[in-house]
């Protein structure tokens, strides 16, 4: 047993050495974060470098007279529970209908969304280009970024970034520590992790999921405004849609740039009033935030072909996720995160839903989709 365990000890000794060594020779000093934290979750934002995504005038929800009037079902409440939910919140006709928080997660409790914020940075570039930042979506990415010419040509045009079919050779793993997401994650750089990227495939042909489109987005957006995108976000949407708390967006680096592609932090009630402005057509008391045509567009399929299963994409517009027919209905749209984070909007039913946890359940049959989305869907029309 003594020589067994000396062994071992030798293994792991010889095992820890091996990996200072590769982490040391190959520069990859993230590599260190990444095994101290191991897997993503939703408090990571505390881990992170981050700035604040500052409020204006809070305008507090309204409360439906059938404020929590229809419990969750026995069976949802255990399969929610079984994916680990903080968070389940329900919006029906400018009113939460529905509330619940698990696990000392509160209605001011800060969480990450993952790659919601996708679709926060796609409603960015609607904005920019209502305001003459942009002059086409299909002008190319480095008219605006030319210190990316390199590294991207001049094919990859900024539709290409919102539709996932730039082309480029990211490595969209979250399991592999080696991979530019990961990197991307725990990492301090996020400009080198951009440097390494090549077309491989030509644009505006094939979907392929790539958190770094949504970064060069980012990238772009930080460029036409010439300050951080979380003061874009800030002036542009959170200060304009009555959010009662500021947010804040984890950085790569003090005082370094936004993770575009995810990592930004708030609450349950404060996300739902981004599907409140996709409800309202991307006005706000009258007020267009975002144009109504950006949003209609943002939230149809893209129909290009999936690189994986060569079918044409049903599923995804311009950074949103979409449900084209569900229980009769053919305008879900929906943000989503990594972890199951959602804002999912139903405009005929003037509906908006928000889940919040740290993981997220099987798919749908042999949809992109997951369980959990239709389970809540439907807990909603109920309500």
């Amino acid at each position: 047993m003594k020589k067994t365990l000396k062994i071992l000890g030798l293994f792991v000794l010889l095992l820890a050495i091996g990996i200072n060594l590769f982490i040391l020779f190959s520069g990859r000093f993230y590599l260190y974060k990444t095994i101290r934290y191991n897997f993503s979750n939703i408090d990571d934002g505390k881990i992170f470098p981050k700035r604040i995504v500052t409020i204006g005038t809070p305008e507090p929800w309204n409360f439906s007279v059938s404020y929590n009037k229809t419990p969750m079902p026995d069976s949802l409440e255990k399969f929610m529970g079984s994916i680990s939910s903080v968070a389940a919140l329900v919006v029906k006709n400018d009113s939460i209908i529905y509330e619940k928080y698990w696990d000392d997660y509160s209605d001011t409790s800060h969480s990450n969304s993952f790659s919601v914020a996708k679709s926060m940075v796609s409603l960015l570039i609607g904005i920019a280009q209502k305001e003459g930042k942009i002059n086409s979506l299909y002008d190319p990415v480095v008219k605006y970024l030319p210190e990316y010419k390199n590294n991207l040509g001049n094919q990859i045009a900024i539709i290409h970034l919102l539709t996932m079919s730039s082309g480029l050779n990211w490595d969209e793993s979250y399991i592999n520590p080696l991979s530019m997401t990961t990197e991307a994650y725990y990492g301090s750089n996020l400009k080198a992790v951009i440097n390494k990227l090549k077309p491989s495939k030509e644009p505006g042909k094939y979907f392929s999921y790539k958190s770094g489109d949504t970064q060069i987005l980012g990238m772009l957006l930080r460029k036409l405004y010439n300050k951080p995108l979380a003061e874009i976000m800030s002036e542009k949407i959170w200060s304009q849609i009555g959010a009662e708390h500021p947010a804040y967006w984890s950085l790569d680096d003090d005082n370094g740039i936004e993770k575009a592609y995810c990592c930004f932090n708030s609450n349950a009630r404060d996300f739902a009033r981004i599907g409140k402005l996709m409800l309202q057509n991307g006005k706000w008391n009258g007020k267009t935030i975002v144009p109504e045509s950006y949003i209609i567009a943002a939230t149809k399929p893209n129909e290009l072909i999936d690189e994986e299963t060569q079918d044409k994409v049903d599923f995804y517009g311009w950074q949103w996720w979409v449900l084209p027919t569900y229980r009769g209905m053919n305008d879900l749209y929906y943000a989503r995160g990594v972890n199951g984070q959602y804002i999912i909007v139903i405009p005929s039913k003037n509906i908006v839903i928000v889940r919040l946890g740290d993981k997220r359940g099987d798919k749908f049959g042999k949809t992109v989709h997951h369980k959990e989305t239709m389970e809540l869907i439907d807990f909603a029309l109920s309500q």
